[in-house]
């Protein structure tokens, strides 16, 4: 155990995280070939003043809420994440208790004193000018409404509020260990989504997020000497009074609002041919080794922003930010938050990554505390494709640690299916193992299973149908469904949703007839390749009778494979010397040992 442990917690550190406007639209309610879809819409305007000396700001926030949904509210709820820096919160518990504690967090907020932990303290609440019950639990404001929102009603909560800004330890907080002094993140009380599984008002505890679409509008009065930077469009130059400046940023459709600050930011731009104005904001006192690094990033960051909007759809936003903060990286609106002491290949890595994150969970805003896998994996999957697309020496395979740490976790008796919580999971490096590798692997075993062709139509059909929207697990699969024409629902069932494996072996081969056993529960359409007694190879392709149809292929396509019969037999053109299931190593067989004959 200890030994898998330490494999995928290397795995998981290789992945810490971790156009145009007029494409910015309206995703509330869009009807779709099977029903009506429907999402709530917020719209956010806060004035915020903050004291850098104490650490230390004043809210005030105006939020219209528009109820989209078919359902009388009787009440709302926000997150109030900075909270969970306190000793003693849901997180500080966890992260002591847990059997494998994450090193950034371990015991520190336990030791936090009154003036290092972070707190959001709700002062009034009103509901369309009228004061409302309110009670904090933990990271979570409950809010029971005096009169009930009724469906296609807006309504318009006001609130002040006071917060601290804790001592960095996770993502969000001041004087980060590269001497950042404020990475401001999930630092506003934001109001929790609603859609047709109820509300979503989880407790911040490890890790990931969900967040209602709509406009910021954010007023931010800060010491003179700041500069800022992240979600949102500058409107004019800060107003300056009394050593303060008060910078005024709007974001269109979002659903999230994240900035940071510092007084020794360099601020670097680079504007993409017919592409967003990139921002860069980085430490002016990191060594020349850095400092040279993320002077090279621009360019690469344009490399990778085009792939994306090559590969997965259009980029819509007029600008995007990498700014040094944090604690690794992690994705926002419109920006991320990376460490920046790091080498010029970790620092491109990080940035294909969260930068992926962009479409995968912010564009496509799955929920991150259901469906980890969505998030993590899909941008796994297409930020290692990117980072290969960048090199000069490309991998074959650019998934293979992905397959790797998966295979492993498969293995490793401690797997938990990815229906999984993502606060739900045993072990941190599970959980890592699971979003991270098996997500990854999901898209690329897709491939397998439908064609790459077919797999580079869905992720586009599935970002044109479902950005701005938000995508559960079961859209992916739908999607490629209707780009080909095929019963998916048997691979989504068995890898999303079980931990059955995937175990294939070649069983016997006697003069041309080939025998193969199914050993593993999950079922797989089967590629072949036999090598011939004079020397010449065929590629043979077993279809899935449950999948009712084959994926483009060159092979030769002999009878379908039923899956409740665990052997297979068939009769080859000539005399058998050796045969190999999956060359490509595409397909995540759990025991590749047994799946070849004949060979050294």
């Amino acid at each position: 155990m200890k030994k898998f442990l330490v494999y995928l917690y290397a795995i998981s550190i290789m992945f810490s995280c971790n156009a145009t406007e007029k494409t910015i639209q309206d995703a509330s309610a869009v009807k779709t070939e099977e029903n009506t879809y429907w999402q709530q819409h917020v719209d956010y305007s806060m004035e915020i003043d903050m004291d850098v000396k104490n650490f230390q700001y004043k809210g005030k926030q105006k939020l219209v809420y528009t109820n989209n949904s078919p359902d009388i509210l009787n009440r709302v709820y926000y997150h109030l994440y900075f909270n969970a820096f306190q000793p003693g919160s849901e997180m500080d518990v966890r992260s002591r208790t847990i059997k494998d504690p994450s090193p950034k967090i371990a015991d520190r907020i336990s030791k936090l004193q009154p003036n290092e932990i972070g707190y959001i303290k709700v002062n009034t609440l009103k509901q369309n000018g009228t004061s409302i019950a309110y009670e904090t639990v933990g990271t979570v404001l409950e809010v029971k409404l005096n009169k009930p929102i009724q469906p296609g009603e807006k309504v318009t909560f006001d609130m002040d509020f006071d917060a601290q800004v804790p001592v960095q330890i996770r993502r969000s907080g001041r004087n980060n260990k590269e001497g950042v002094a404020l990475s401001m993140t999930q630092w506003y009380p934001k109001l929790a989504e609603y859609d047709d599984e109820g509300w979503h008002a989880d407790p911040y505890i490890a890790r990931e997020f969900h967040g209602v679409w709509g406009d910021f509008d954010v007023k931010l009065t800060i010491d003179k000497d700041y500069i800022v930077g992240g979600t949102g469009y500058l409107q004019g130059e800060p107003i300056k009074k009394s050593g303060k400046k008060t910078h005024h940023f709007k974001a269109p459709n979002v659903h999230d609002f994240t900035w940071a600050a510092d007084p020794d930011f360099i601020h670097d731009t680079f504007q993409m041919p017919n592409g967003p104005l990139l921002h860069f904001y980085y430490k002016k006192d990191l060594e020349q080794k850095y400092l040279d690094n993320w002077k090279k990033l621009p360019a690469e960051t344009a490399k990778l922003m085009d792939f994306f909007s090559t590969q997965v759809g259009q980029y819509p936003y007029k600008q995007y930010s990498v700014i040094q903060g944090g604690d690794g990286g992690m994705e926002y609106a419109m920006c991320t938050l990376i460490t920046g002491k790091r080498n010029f290949g970790s620092l491109v890595g990080v940035t294909a990554h969260e930068l992926a994150h962009t479409w995968f969970q912010f564009l496509l805003a799955s929920n991150e505390t259901k469906h980890e896998w969505m998030d993590e994996g899909f941008t796994s999957y297409i930020s290692e494709l990117a980072v290969n697309y960048l090199k000069e020496n490309k991998k074959t395979n650019p998934l293979t640690s992905s397959y790797k740490g998966y295979i492993a976790l498969a293995n490793s008796g401690y797997e938990q299916p990815l229906t999984t919580h993502s606060d739900r999971y045993q072990f941190n490096q599970v959980y890592g193992a699971a979003a991270y590798n098996k997500g990854a692997v999901f898209l690329a075993q897709l491939g397998y299973v439908i064609g790459a062709d077919n797999l580079e139509k869905t992720i586009k059909k599935y970002f044109n149908d479902f950005s701005f929207k938000h995508p559960k697990p079961f859209d992916i699969i739908r999607t490629a469904e209707r780009i080909t024409d095929f019963e998916l629902d048997w691979y989504f069932i068995d890898f999303a949703q079980t931990t059955n494996t995937i175990d294939y072996s070649v069983s016997a081969v006697e003069g041309k007839t080939i025998t193969l056993e199914r050993i593993g529960l999950m079922p797989m359409p089967i590629d072949l390749t036999v090598t011939y007694t004079d020397g010449t190879t065929e590629d043979f392709y077993i279809p899935l009778q449950m999948m009712r149809g084959e994926k483009p292929t060159s092979a030769t396509i002999i009878k379908d494979w039923a899956w409740a019969m665990p052997n297979y037999s068939f009769e080859a053109k000539k005399p058998v010397k050796s045969v190999e299931i999956d060359a490509s190593q595409m397909m995540a067989d759990v025991n590749r040992k047994n799946n070849v004959y004949g060979l050294n």
